[in-house]
């Protein structure tokens, strides 16, 4: 068990951001994420000021990880698979089994839902596709459904499935979930399928999905879980009620209503842009520092 006064899930910019002032609040902090999941990882930035030019994404965040260890934040370069509100506290587990005991937690984990953006998609949103199997997975009892995507998600919900539908494919071309994840969803029972999606099939409601290599598996219910936990299913994990859009609504301390809870960046919703993220990233690590110096005794 790893215990910390300051947890940030998400190591984009306004994650980075938020654990170096929480850090120099000289209150401890553990960052979960991986930057490489960051909509800014592999992109170019001309629009920050002080960067002239183009300024490489990917860069930025690997020197954001290093300022922001070398003012004493422990890094997990993991994914976040369940949160809860436990003992006056908050208790986070990874996908390796990491668990972390936190006083605050700061919500930074980037825009919520990744598209698949092929046919079908759209159409049968609501009909069968979904992109949340915690939150719809008691529709599909005794049926038989698709979990797509390749990262901790998709092989957790792959998991989570097989307890109530009964056939449960984890659809993939390449899987980047860690070993661990990857057996318990085999040793659930979820049947592994190593293709990508070519589309989604039905009139009123999914009938079936279509691969790439030709192949047509017939089912009732398609969950696209292309990345991480999304920050609607942790905020509501964590009795945070995210927007209609999935956005979480935040004060200009970026507290977000519930006690010991902050969010920052992309995640509270538009501009989605650097400026707004490193900004955010201050006032909400400063914020949860003040709030556990003052509202939590050793």
């Amino acid at each position: 068990m790893i215990s910390a006064d300051v947890l940030i899930i998400g190591a984009g910019p306004a994650g980075l951001q938020a654990a170096i002032h929480a850090a120099r609040k000289k209150v401890s902090v553990v960052l979960v994420g991986k930057t490489e999941n960051s909509a800014l990882a592999g992109t170019h930035i001309e629009n920050y000021l002080g960067i002239p030019g183009k300024a490489d994404g990917s860069e930025i965040l690997r020197v954001g990880s290093g300022q922001a260890e070398g003012f004493g934040c422990r890094m997990l370069r993991e994914n976040v698979i369940s949160a809860a509100r436990k003992d006056g506290g908050f208790e986070i587990m990874t996908e390796n089994d990491t668990a972390i005991k936190a006083r605050a937690v700061i919500l930074a984990t980037g825009i919520s839902r990744v598209k698949l953006g092929v046919p079908g998609e759209k159409e049968l949103f609501g009909k069968g596709v979904s992109y949340c199997a915690a939150c719809d997975g008691n529709f599909y009892k005794g049926k038989t459904v698709a979990i797509i995507g390749g990262e901790t998600e998709s092989a957790a919900s792959a998991e989570l499935m097989t307890a109530y539908a009964s056939k449960v494919y984890w659809v993939a071309k390449d899987i980047a979930a860690s070993e661990r994840m990857i057996r318990k969803a085999a040793d659930a029972g979820a049947e592994t399928v190593r293709a990508s999606a070519k589309a989604i099939i039905g009139e009123d409601k999914v009938t079936a999905l279509e691969l790439d290599d030709g192949t047509v598996l017939s089912l009732d219910g398609v969950f696209i879980e292309l990345g991480a936990r999304s920050s609607a299913d942790l905020a509501m994990d964590l009795d945070v009620m995210p927007e209609m859009d999935d956005s979480i609504k935040v004060d200009s301390s970026c507290f977000t209503g519930t006690d010991g809870i902050y969010a920052c960046g992309d995640v509270t919703g538009k501009p989605w842009q650097l400026a707004k993220a490193v900004g955010q990233g201050a006032v909400a690590g400063t914020s949860a520092a003040e709030w556990v110096r003052n509202n939590v005794s050793e």
